[in-house]
């Protein structure tokens, strides 16, 4: 049997665990396993073994808030298991706590030696990526220490501290050296005919700078009523379409992924707040334009999202030029870190700023939550951080200079800073890559969405009529030369980019659905371009691609060159509503809920771009995010967009 990973998630912390509940070490690939908080791998190793071999899997773990399986010693049809193994994991806040329960099969007593390998690396996530990258770690000092009733792993790097304790009831026998840098605990059980033993074990992570009090769980039945609790209040009170129960469960299952997937932060008074992350495994983090996009969605059912989202980035608000990190003043962050890497500089992303889309998404949010909850109190607390906002579209970002938002590939984090942040994302129907300062299209429209939204929120909250009127006009003049610029009149349709000539980056892509959602085309056009992604080469039967098929750029399992992705088609799907394309926008709803409930009704980070004539069930992308907040919101988006139809 293949050993798969298994997530499982709450807040700031994840385990990935394998088909048995292992932990194997697994120091590459798509998907490392072990137990991470705050970017760095606090048990690297976790492995049972029965009377010294590794027992075989009866039941294996199924994806869920908590894993459960079931394991036998090995054995042969003659010769039935002496014992059954029930193993339960779960995941809190800097912890994890296994429960394992053994019970004899035998009509006589039996003695069984229970052991679990542990170990604890510390790696930085960033080591763990396969991009074969090397950070050198001088003066790293790792200690290990035997407990009275478990054991405990330090790492030590100046004045980086990271600490894992395991404890478990009853401590174990003894603990045992292994040769490497795990240790052995060791349990020797006396089991009467057909009696039961059991252990919990209980595994604490504190992170570099923890100074809370940390609660060991009592057991995985303790988290998970926890976690259940959180999920059911989260999805309490929203009203689901009772037309539609597939959307409706696509819904639910959305709203109890992101009860798990909030992180704490701060805002600009240090007042701490729950902020969604973008995704688990590898960005279980505040980035700006994935919490931006997911509190837009679940603004109509829950506000909450974005009134935590918006002062969370705007404490993070760069005040200062950084050249390293990409900060300029009044910039919106793109993405935090607080790993080891991070903090000693070895990557930029303790706070990166590498993102053209993330601050005119923040003065989207801000007016439309202003717009939908009435509260003109953030409006006025967020002012100083709003104007700085825009003061940066048209300052650095831009807008007044250049007459758009344009981003330069950073040779140290992003190539390309907006959505499609991956190498090779923005190009020509070629595949030919722009050079020189890059204007996105979906960034412009962003843009225009936010001066109108902020001018608006300028004169009904903040009584200034003149200002108002300068974004007012700005807005207009930029959609105006968007217009002239971008359109491709031998095609119909909105370049991709343009290059740092201000010529056009012809790909046919679906960013074009996100100039709909800020409603930045003329009705004409927008009618145009939204019937023209529906068409055959955009539309894969599951979603619409990045780029529509038949372009040499296209590839169904690029990242951004040819797959579907839920958020980029929620999106897209507002934006045909918006101008009046409701069938088409049933048509893409419909696609990406068949897909969700395909998938157990949750709808991954990105699929592959495989039509559904030839594939009846959606292929996945090989290295998605299983739980990503922009896609786990996409449901409740559909539901604006079309309702319950």
């Amino acid at each position: 049997m293949t050993d798969r990973h298994h997530l499982l998630v709450h807040g700031a912390t994840f385990a990935a665990v394998g088909d048995r509940g292992d932990i194997s070490g697994v120091r590459g690939g798509g998907s490392p396993d072990g137990l991470f908080v705050r970017d760095g791998r606090h048990l690297s190793r976790w492995q049972l073994t029965v009377d010294g071999a590794v027992p075989e899997v009866l039941t294996p773990v199924a994806d869920g808030d908590g894993t459960r399986c079931v394991l036998v010693p090995r054995g042969g049809r003659q010769e039935p298991p002496a014992h059954t193994l029930f193993r339960e994991q779960a995941v809190g806040d800097s912890s994890f706590v296994e429960s394992l329960r053994v019970t004899s099969n035998r009509p006589v007593p039996t003695t069984v030696r229970l052991a679990i390998t542990a170990d604890a690396d510390f790696t930085d996530q960033f080591e763990l990526r396969s991009d074969h990258r090397t950070y050198a770690k001088t003066g790293v000092v790792r200690s290990r220490r035997v407990l009275d009733d478990g054991l405990e792993f330090t790492y030590r790097r100046g004045e980086w501290r990271s600490v894992t304790t395991i404890t478990a009831d009853p401590a174990p026998d003894g603990v045992e050296e292994t040769g490497t840098g795990a240790r052995r605990l060791v349990w020797t059980l006396e089991l009467e005919p057909h009696g039961t033993a059991e252990l919990v074990l209980r595994v604490i992570a504190r992170p570099h700078g923890e100074k809370r009090a940390l609660r060991v769980p009592r057991s995985p039945a303790a988290v998970n009523e926890q976690l259940l609790a959180a999920e059911g209040e989260f999805v309490e009170g929203v009203a689901f379409p009772t037309g539609w129960p597939e959307l409706a469960a696509a819904c639910a299952r959305g709203l109890t992924d992101l009860a798990s997937l909030q992180v704490p932060a701060t805002g600009p008074d240090g007042e701490e707040l729950r902020v969604p992350a973008a995704g688990a495994p590898w960005f279980l983090t505040l980035l700006g334009r994935d919490a931006l996009l997911t509190s837009l969605f679940t603004l109509p059912y829950r506000p909450r999202l974005a009134a935590a989202t918006l002062p969370a980035l705007a404490a993070t608000q760069a005040t200062r030029s950084i050249p390293a990190s990409v900060a300029q003043p009044g910039k919106i962050v793109h993405e935090v870190r607080h790993g080891e890497l991070a903090h000693f500089g070895q990557v930029p992303y303790g706070r990166y700023y590498g993102s053209v889309d993330a601050t005119p998404l923040f003065l989207v949010l801000l007016g439309a939550y202003v717009e939908q909850t009435g509260d003109a109190a953030l409006a006025r607390r967020l002012e100083p951080h709003a104007r700085a906002a825009i003061g940066w579209m048209l300052d650095h970002g831009g807008l007044a200079s250049r007459g758009y938002l344009v981003y330069r590939a950073d040779r140290g984090g992003l190539a390309n800073q907006n959505w499609k942040d991956s190498p090779g994302a923005i190009c020509s129907a070629d595949g030919t890559r722009p050079h020189g300062p890059v204007v996105a299209a979906g960034a412009q429209g962003y843009a225009y969405d936010a001066l109108r939204r902020t001018a608006w929120v300028a004169r009904t909250v903040w009584g200034d009529e003149t200002y108002a009127a300068l974004l007012e006009q700005a807005a207009a003049d930029l959609r105006d030369r968007f217009q002239r610029d971008f359109w491709m009149r031998e095609r119909s349709f909105p370049a991709l980019a343009l290059d740092g000539e201000g010529r056009q980056v012809d790909a046919l892509a679906s960013d074009a659905g996100h100039l709909l959602w800020s409603g930045l085309l003329d009705k004409e056009y927008g009618e145009v371009v939204g019937r023209r992604l529906l068409e055959p080469d955009f539309f894969s039967g599951w979603g619409v691609r990045t780029l529509a098929a038949g372009q040499s750029a296209y590839h169904p399992l690029s990242y951004h060159r040819g797959s579907v992705w839920p958020h980029d088609n929620a999106l897209l799907t507002l934006g045909l509503a918006r101008y009046g394309l409701h069938d088409e926008a049933r048509t893409v709803a419909h696609a990406l809920v068949d897909a969700a409930t395909a998938t157990g009704h949750r709808l991954p980070e990105v699929l592959a771009g495989y039509g559904r004539d030839t594939h009846a069930e959606p292929v996945p992308y090989p290295h998605a995010c299983v739980r990503e907040s922009r896609s786990a919101a996409a449901p409740l988006a559909l539901l604006t967009a079309v309702g319950g139809a």
